[in-house]
């Protein structure tokens, strides 16, 4: 039996479902991969329904999600490679730090507790839902100049407002006032990782240039936060957005994160 991964799990961020991930489980399937998209809990329908009804994410929690996460992945008969975009990045890191996942991969990923690099592109990206603590408790959605401006800031606007009607979901406030509380509070928080772990598998962050929301600096703080023999790397693509699995240019990025994480699983 080979040791080399056969299955796939992409994992999705905030204000969008696994739908972003489209063209990559076509574009991975045609290679022969098995592709498991899971979803948070509660989000289970399409966008559409979601929008309509956003309930489920009034009450979602990081702890909640990185359950359900880790009994997707635990289910598998052998340990997959693990692909994370923003959120979904930040959650695959705490599953790596758990120990599953053979090899990871980051795009365009949120921090883990810790990251202290907070830029201004950042702040503004994220303050329709910052801006007022009640949003603790609600599902708060961007409008489309918000979402253009954190997601798709290279993409002509025509193609932005298509792809803002085909993924956009509102997000959990609840969770992202939680991340920010994290660093102010004492103890590891909803999404620590132990950063001096030595068993957990290799991990590739991945940065658009032109990212808003989460700029390659915040990458690089995040990455160099983690210590110790284990393989940790950063590879920053020019000309690229938030929105990174769904620009033109995807599949040369696509290839790129099969190849590493193939080559660096164990």
């Amino acid at each position: 039996m080979s040791d080399t991964p056969d299955t796939i799990v992409l994992i999705h961020g905030f204000w969008v479902t696994p739908r972003s991930w489209e063209n990559w489980v076509t574009h991975y399937q045609d290679k022969g991969l098995r592709v498991l998209t899971p979803t948070y809990p509660g989000l289970e329908g399409e966008v559409e329904a979601i929008n309509a009804d956003p309930s489920p994410l009034e009450t979602l929690t990081a702890p909640q999600v990185i359950a359900h996460l880790s009994e997707v992945v635990a289910a598998l008969p052998t340990p997959p490679i693990l692909m994370g975009h923003s959120a979904g990045g930040a959650f695959t890191q705490v599953l790596l730090d758990r120990g599953y996942g053979a090899s990871a991969v980051v795009l365009n990923s949120a921090p883990t507790e810790g990251v202290r690099n907070i830029p201004f592109s950042q702040l503004r990206s994220t303050f329709p839902v910052l801006r007022n603590p009640a949003n603790r408790h609600r599902a708060v959605g961007f409008t489309f100049e918000q979402w253009n401006y954190a997601f798709t800031n290279t993409f002509d606007e025509q193609e932005a407002r298509a792809l803002y009607e085909r993924y956009a979901i509102p997000a959990a406030g609840g969770i992202l006032w939680d991340s920010v509380l994290a660093n102010l509070l004492p103890g590891p928080q909803d999404i620590a990782v132990d950063y001096h772990n030595e068993q957990r598998a290799p991990l590739l962050f991945i940065s658009g240039s032109e990212d808003h929301i989460m700029p390659p600096s915040v990458q690089r703080a995040n990455a160099a936060l983690y210590r110790g023999d284990t393989i940790t790397e950063v590879e920053l693509f020019e000309g690229y957005a938030h929105l990174l699995p769904a620009q033109q240019g995807w599949q040369r990025i696509a290839d790129v994160a099969l190849d590493w994480a193939l080559r660096h699983a164990r």
